[in-house]
C-alpha cells in the first residue's frame, strides 16, 4: 500500500517502518504522510487511569491542534 494514495485525514493501520498506524494528513494546502504509534505496544484507552495519564503527557506536546504532527493523530486514537 502505497500512503500517497490513502485518502486524506483518514488513518489506516500498517506496521511498516516499526509504526502501528499512518495517515496522509492534509492541511493547510499542504500533504504530508506521517507514521505514529509503537507497532510492537497496544494503546490502553479503555482503563480510565492510562487514558488520563497519556492525555495529560501528551497535552503539552506542541503539535496537539496541528493535523500535519504525529501527536495529533496520536492524541487522536486515545481519544483525548
Amino acid at each position: 500500500m502505497n500512503p500517497r494514495n490513502l485518502p486524506c485525514n483518514s488513518p489506516r493501520r500498517d506496521v511498516s517502518g516499526g509504526k502501528k498506524s499512518v495517515v496522509r494528513a492534509c492541511a493547510y494546502g499542504k500533504s504530508k504522510v506521517i507514521r505514529f504509534g509503537d507497532a510492537n505496544m497496544s494503546i490502553k484507552k479503555s482503563q480510565p487511569a492510562r487514558k488520563a495519564s497519556y492525555c495529560a503527557r501528551s497535552g503539552g506536546i506542541k503539535g496537539t491542534s496541528n493535523k500535519l504532527s504525529a501527536n495529533y493523530w496520536s492524541r487522536k486514537a486515545w481519544s483525548c
